[in-house]
């Protein structure tokens, strides 16, 4: 099934652009913007998986957006931008933006940011959905940080020694949680200790 993308950029070209190229690609263009305002209430009504936002938009701009999509759960977030300045980038951290594309960009960079914006994604809800099965809201926050450092650890050396994406890296995390009906924790542990790798090819 396609992956469903709502688009809010205020400048049309590059809108046309954009929804071109991702249909293009494959994806399910649901609805595109060119204002903050509109977007969200679409991407609040459409339940979209990916939201891909300029930053600078009327209405509301792409970081207000992102933030009531991360309030909400509602989806992966990718912002588009046309600063890469520091503070921007902790802005759309905190805003729960999972990836970023400073424009002018290549299209072949788009389809990585939404696979990484989208891994992310499915990464954190996959952590919450864990979280919420235990109990105790200070055990809660201290497993989920173990989880966390351990994911990364994980992530970090299956892209080291073969090479892989971090969206590629954790896919094969969660599939192995998922067959094995394990705890990611558990999963990344493996990793780390040398026990499991992916079958080669």
């Amino acid at each position: 099934m396609a992956v469903r993308v709502v688009l809010a950029e205020d400048e049309a070209i590059i809108r046309l652009d954009l929804r071109e190229t991702l249909e293009a690609e494959g994806y399910d263009v649901v609805g595109d913007f060119g204002q903050g305002d509109l977007a969200l209430a679409a991407i609040q009504d459409l339940r979209p998986d990916i939201a891909i936002l300029d930053v600078k938009m009327p209405g509301l701009d792409g970081l207000e957006v992102a933030t009531v999509i991360q309030q909400e759960r509602i989806c992966a977030t990718l912002i588009l931008t046309a600063f890469s300045q520091r503070a921007l980038v902790e802005a759309a951290r905190t805003a729960g933006v999972m990836a970023y594309l400073v424009k002018p960009f290549q299209s072949s960079e788009l389809v990585p940011a939404i696979e990484l914006a989208l891994a992310r994604y499915g990464e954190n809800k996959m952590l919450e959905e864990e979280m919420e099965q235990l109990r105790g809201e200070h055990l809660v926050l201290q497993d989920k940080l173990e989880t966390r450092k351990l994911l990364d650890q994980a992530k970090g050396l299956l892209m080291e020694e073969l090479g892989m994406t971090e969206a590629e890296a954790f896919r094969f995390l969660q599939r192995k949680a998922m067959d094995g009906r394990l705890r990611l924790g558990t999963v990344a542990s493996q990793v780390i200790d040398g026990v499991l790798r992916p079958e080669p090819s």
